[in-house]
């Protein structure tokens, strides 16, 4: 009896180091790989999008879709996809190419191919009743420099928060603006920059 009683515990020892892995903790749980947090299979479903090709005719909303759809448009990487994303939560919807332009890492070259490719489901800018200074009814609404606000300034394209602070400044210390290529004096507003929003602004 003693040595079957005996068998019985060295029997039972040797069933709990085989189930026990080696540095595991004993009645530790032990996660299968498939269900481990951060595995690849976790996130199968979000890299199965990103990787799916654009459909003939298919058309991604910038007003809606997720940085992973945003991905799937030619030249738009993860990080440009975020940082639109970022900016429609911030702002407010695009409505349109020209709003898209505001997103800093996107200018003329890139919406021109992307024109194809998406589609804007909110409503469209306020459009302008005449022509300001070169600019043609029917694009968005011209701003006034000289009344122009920090947060209307900073809505223009490429210009952002610290741009616009800066023409606030250069107004308040010069006085209003007499012409629109004055504008290119302003510490950090280069030629080129300029005429990414020329258009859509005025002097009065």
């Amino acid at each position: 009896m003693l040595l079957l009683l005996l068998g019985l515990a060295l029997a039972g020892q040797g069933l709990r180091s085989w189930v026990n892995q080696p540095g595991q903790a004993p009645g530790g749980v032990q996660l299968l790989a498939g269900l481990t947090p951060g595995s690849p299979t976790a996130h199968r479903d979000s890299s199965l999008r990103q990787a799916q090709p654009l459909a003939p005719g298919e058309q991604i909303n910038l007003d809606s879709a997720a940085a992973e759809d945003i991905t799937r448009l030619p030249r738009i990487g993860p990080r440009l996809a975020k940082t639109i994303v970022a900016d429609r939560q911030e702002r407010g919807p695009f409505g349109g190419l020209p709003g898209l332009d505001r997103v800093p890492g996107v200018g003329p070259g890139l919406l021109k191919v992307l024109a194809p490719y998406v589609r804007f489901s909110a409503a469209a800018l306020p459009m302008a009743d005449s022509t300001f200074a070169g600019t043609p009814v029917g694009t968005p609404q011209a701003l006034n420099l000289n009344q122009a606000t920090l947060e209307e300034l900073d809505a223009l394209p490429g210009v952002g928060p610290a741009k616009a602070r800066a023409i606030l400044e250069y107004r308040s210390r010069h006085g209003p603006f007499g012409q629109v290529d004055q504008v290119a004096q302003v510490p950090g507003i280069s030629s080129s920059l300029l005429k990414r929003f020329r258009d859509r602004i005025y002097v009065q």
